[in-house]
């Protein structure tokens, strides 16, 4: 993740990652990556799509979920919450958490951050968002070590997208994350074709696959417009305090402007997220700015928000369907100085944005 300074970051992994086959995987060649599962012609209108506000979910599972999802291109504005799986929360607490979320503050997803490799775990989050009518962004979680640790969290996920009945109509999108390149974890060319053989395993339950990157993370070390090409969305990290440029939050709106550009430029119309995205209240070890005038305080965290509430309809109108936008991160707990809420649950200040404009 971007939050260590570019200055002193170690590059692990810094040999090759072979790519490790799938062995439920189709014929990579029968993926067509030109054009995105995301899209569907036949998604139906809100509010009878899921996840949209006041979607009633249904007493038993649709045949399939090819007429299920909202169209990707209506979704835009503030979509919901990065939520940190580290601690292994229980189901318990994924049910009360995901209802807060859904309930109070309008969320449509959870993206999932971190990992929990307790065996059958996604299962809980499926549930839990299964009852309170959330979509999922899933993740493979990298970490930071240049390991193979990847390998048996893709398998275990996978395993359970296509065991589980109810994960296919909950589980939005497939990522590989949380920033790979540029944590230097894989070769942007492996990471390539590891999406396209999860895009063939998971062709028949109609889940697309992306990477949860920052724009340097593609443009660095060679450069990824490879794996631009096959990613079904562009699944973006957006953390303007890291600029070597950045000073307040108010002032973020051309660092915003500067990645999203590149990416609109090599994203080829694709679908596009900011689902690690925000402005840190606090600085830690770990969280320290490129930028001598960079300020991180509860203001400049809310200014953040406030700087997309006040261009949702700049955003709304990007290429591709609009900008859906994530809060990272739901709780101080899970990541200091990030959290809507702080460590002992207190919000931090008022937060209601539009989901749409």
């Amino acid at each position: 993740m971007a939050r260590r300074s570019l200055l002193s970051l170690v590059l692990v992994g810094l040999a090759t990652v072979l790519a490790v086959p799938l062995d439920d995987a189709e014929p990579a060649h029968d993926v067509d990556t030109n054009s995105t599962v995301l899209a569907k012609s036949l998604a139906l209108p809100a509010p009878l799509c899921f996840p949209s506000l006041g979607f009633a979910m249904p007493d038993k599972l649709p045949a399939d979920n090819t007429e299920w999802w909202c169209d990707p291109a209506t979704e835009y504005a503030f979509l919901g919450f990065s939520y940190k799986i580290t601690d292994c929360q229980s189901l318990e607490q994924l049910n009360t958490d995901f209802r807060n979320i859904r309930q109070k503050f309008n969320s449509r997803y959870i993206r999932l951050y971190g990992f929990c490799d307790n065996e059958g775990y996604y299962d809980d989050v499926v549930s839990a968002a299964w009852d309170n009518a959330l979509g999922v962004h899933a993740l493979i979680w990298f970490g930071f070590n240049g390991d193979l640790v990847w390998v048996p969290r893709r398998d275990a996920l996978l395993a359970s997208l296509h065991a589980n009945p109810k994960a296919k109509f909950v589980t939005r999108v497939l990522q590989f994350g949380s920033e790979p390149l540029f944590d230097n974890a894989i070769a942007h060319d492996t990471l390539a074709e590891q999406v396209v053989l999860a895009q063939a395993n998971l062709s028949s339950l109609h889940i697309p696959v992306t990477v949860s990157e920052l724009a340097t993370g593609y443009q660095e070390r060679g450069g990824g417009q490879d794996v631009l090409d096959v990613i079904d969305s562009i699944n973006i990290h957006m953390l303007p305090f890291f600029s070597p440029n950045a000073t307040t939050s108010d002032k973020a709106w051309p660092l915003v402007l500067e990645d999203l550009d590149w990416f609109i430029e090599h994203g080829n119309g694709k679908k596009m997220y900011f689902d690690e995205n925000g402005w840190p209240s606090i600085i830690w070890s770990g969280v320290e700015p490129n930028s001598p005038d960079a300020v991180a305080d509860v203001p400049n965290e809310q200014g953040y928000y406030a700087l997309l509430e006040e261009n949702c309809e700049f955003l709304k109108d990007v290429v591709g369907g609009g900008i859906g936008w994530f809060a990272h991160i739901y709780t101080d707990e899970m990541e200091p100085g990030y959290g809507i809420y702080d460590d002992e649950g207190n919000m931090k200040f008022p937060f209601a944005p539009r989901t749409h404009c």
